[in-house]
């Protein structure tokens, strides 16, 4: 009797999330399964929910699959690109029974688009991307119904909390193909739960012991992660109860770095979710399994998302794929094939402001910066438009152009306003106009030392890289909204709109969103404005001291 089985877990926890790096969140599930398997601390996801997924599915960087910029909303036609291998695919061409727990938030325009459409023999759970956890409702704006059992609208499940439905189904569907009633199963579970993703509605016996946390989101939030230290406990007591256990390899992943605002905490590294600093980025990552040579220790090889594609279905050097093999990096503790990660290329995410291109200018040193107007016709064209939103991880060395968000170190008591004082502090004392970054992130993991000034030689192969990279890049496909999407239009659910038949219309051009161009006028606030700098001088204080 042969049986092996896949479970993977992905949860929305920042880096100060969990309880092995951070005592006060109690995870006692996942800090002993951490503990007694690999813990992956060089780890890298996407900054936000869609690119993590849709590159965890087909190991492949957003730039070759058109998904650069933002996330797929509910009602944008737009999805996985159909020509692509998808994870579970393979695994069911190598005989597993591939399922699907959770949040999907890859498109669902087409039926072709579905989960059951791309590998996956069953799927429950939801396809938007932040749903309510009672009412399956995703909102605000257009609110619809949003819970489904393969291809169908799963009605009827209001007021049951999705974390328990979701736990419950993984259950299911481990117990119906238990080893012992067929003589050959292989089995892939993934597990991808909303949580830990707004609205924060943890059940209220989460809250208790979380009760001396005086900010309410962090409260919140702190729950909510102990309800997937629940979901994990079960889901592994079920592999251990149906058989599964000794053949079976649990990865647990974040698929983006926290929301400070929202009781989250990448705390100490720097920046939040949505952003290319190191806490939008490095991921909570562990590989618990029996079936690991080497046990019990902490890996700092350099891993990333796109690896779990490869690793699975052992594609070692397969050709279209971004991932690695890292198998022999996690079971046996050999170097990691991977030495780089372009974390995105995103060209619609540019500022209208004057612009600034870094090149070598004639008789100048390498890293000499030039406006991109006013630029002689002699002089030779740049290596990298810098204000190109871009971040690449190459060895020890990290770069970023363009805007890569707010770049804020928060601790988790002073969240709030006191993460705004930060944040306001932290952009107005950078220049106006700095569109480069670099970091040693080995010497410097909470980036707090730019050296793109002092190395020039390194900020050129770096951008090099970005254009090589580029050169590769398919473009970038982001739709304006459908109004046949509404939920009105459709018993009040979130279902395809689109029929299969239907000719495809690529959209020409690109949709931003029309921001409301009044704004409100800013009292001044000399109270918070005497807090700047004794705000500054704590933070860094804490940080000397390694806190």
């Amino acid at each position: 009797m042969k049986f092996h089985t896949n479970t993977s877990v992905c949860s929305k926890q920042g880096f100060n999330d969990i309880g092995y790096h951070n005592p006060s969140i109690k995870t006692p599930t996942l800090d002993k399964l951490a503990a007694e398997g690999v813990t992956l601390e060089n780890y890298y996801v996407q900054p936000i929910c869609t690119p993590s997924r849709s590159q965890l599915l087909t190991g492949r960087y957003q730039i070759h699959t058109g998904l650069q910029h933002s996330i797929i909303r509910p009602s944008q036609p737009n999805c996985l690109p159909p020509h692509m291998d998808t994870l579970p695919e393979r695994l069911r061409q190598a005989g597993y029974s591939t399922h699907m727990v959770g949040k999907w938030h890859l498109g669902f325009y087409r039926k072709a688009c579905l989960p059951t459409r791309k590998g996956f023999d069953s799927f429950f759970g939801s396809l938007t991307g932040s749903v309510d956890y009672y009412s399956s409702c995703d909102g605000p704006g257009l609110c619809g119904y949003d819970l489904h059992h393969d291809e169908g609208v799963a009605w009827g499940q209001e007021g049951k909390y999705s974390t328990l439905l979701f736990t419950q189904r993984a259950r299911r569907i481990l117990e119906e193909h238990r080893p012992e009633d067929k003589p050959l199963v292989l089995a892939n579970v993934d597990v991808l739960l909303q949580a830990v993703h707004t609205p924060l509605q943890p059940p209220k016996t989460y809250i208790y012991p979380y009760r001396d946390m005086a900010n309410v989101a962090r409260r919140k939030f702190a729950a909510m992660v102990s309800t997937v230290d629940e979901a994990v406990r079960n889901v592994t007591y079920a592999l251990r109860k149906y058989g599964y256990y000794k053949n079976s390899i649990i990865i647990f992943s974040t698929d983006n770095g926290a929301q400070p605002f929202t009781g989250g905490s990448n705390w100490p590294l720097r920046g939040r979710k949505g952003t290319y600093w190191e806490g939008g980025v490095r991921g909570v990552a562990f590989v618990h399994s029996p079936l690991l040579k080497r046990r019990r220790r902490i890996s700092k090889d350099l891993l990333h998302i796109t690896d779990w594609f490869p690793t699975l279905v052992n594609l070692a050097g397969s050709q279209g794929l971004d991932g690695f093999d890292v198998w022999p990096t996690i079971s046996e503790g050999k170097e990691s094939p991977r030495q780089e990660i372009l974390h995105n290329i995103d060209p619609l995410h540019r500022p209208p402001a004057q612009t600034m291109k870094w090149e070598v200018a004639p008789g100048g040193a390498p890293g000499d910066r030039h406006s991109e107007t006013r630029r002689p016709e002699s002089e030779p064209q740049p290596v990298w438009d810098t204000s190109i939103q871009a971040a690449i991880r190459v060895g020890d060395w990290k770069l970023l152009t363009g805007d890569p968000g707010h770049g804020d170190w928060v601790l988790p008591s002073l969240l709030g306003r006191w993460w705004n004082l930060e944040r306001t502090f932290s952009s107005h004392s950078r220049s106006k106009h700095q569109n480069v970054w670099l970091f040693n992130i080995t010497a410097d993991p909470y980036e707090r030392q730019d050296l793109a000034h002092q190395r020039p030689d390194v900020v050129q192969q770096l951008l090099a890289r970005l254009a090589y990279y580029n050169q590769t890049a398919v473009p970038v496909y982001f739709p304006p909204d459908d109004p046949r999407a509404n939920p009105s239009h459709h018993s009040g659910a979130w279902v395809p709109w689109v029929e299969d038949e239907e000719e495809e219309e690529k959209y020409q051009g690109v949709y931003k969103k029309e921001k409301n161009v009044k704004k409100k006028k800013k009292k001044k606030k000399c109270r918070l404005c005497k807090l700047k700098s004794f705000f500054l001088k704590l933070n860094t204080g804490m940080m000397s001291n390694r806190i």
